[in-house]
């Protein structure tokens, strides 16, 4: 399975010299930890960073500053790393549990913002395929109880 094919497809953005106010506004809005910081080139929407509410915490309020005098871009983290939406499910897992993050911006061939894949998204589908092989495995007792009693 690609990324492609799992990720989120809706995702909250904001540009970088947006006030780290209207983050945390968006967040509250859309119910999400985070946001993809982007840039418009061309008409696309181009990934530059995230900024989470972690992020909003330790770097403003765990440091007492002005909250009005700080943008996205002053706290987003420094190094982006993205998943090209042909990118396969399990080896972009792989670099996310290397990189330590669990949020990850899903890409095209251009660059481009298609989605993002969380943790808590695989999780969800961790769970679901789990579920499935529980069924499995009970449909599959059932029928055996059923064969051996005709015998």
């Amino acid at each position: 399975m690609s990324i492609g094919d799992f990720c989120n497809r809706d995702v909250v953005v904001i540009e970088k010299d947006a006030s780290v106010q209207e983050a945390a506004r968006l967040m509250r809005q859309y119910h999400v930890g985070a946001l993809v910081v982007c840039d418009e080139r061309e008409g696309r929407r181009v990934p530059l960073g995230l900024v989470t509410d972690r992020d909003i915490v330790v770097e403003v309020l765990g440091e007492a500053v002005e909250i009005g005098s700080v943008m996205v871009g002053d706290i987003m983290g420094a190094k982006l790393l993205t998943a090209r939406e042909s990118d396969e499910l399990w080896e972009t897992l792989q670099r996310m549990r290397q990189a330590g993050v669990r949020r990850l911006p899903v890409v095209d061939e251009l660059g481009s913002l298609q989605g993002i894949v969380t943790m808590d998204d695989v999780v969800e589908l961790l769970a679901d395929e789990l579920a499935q092989l529980a069924k499995l495995v009970a449909r599959e007792q059932t029928v055996e109880k059923s064969r051996r009693s005709h015998q």
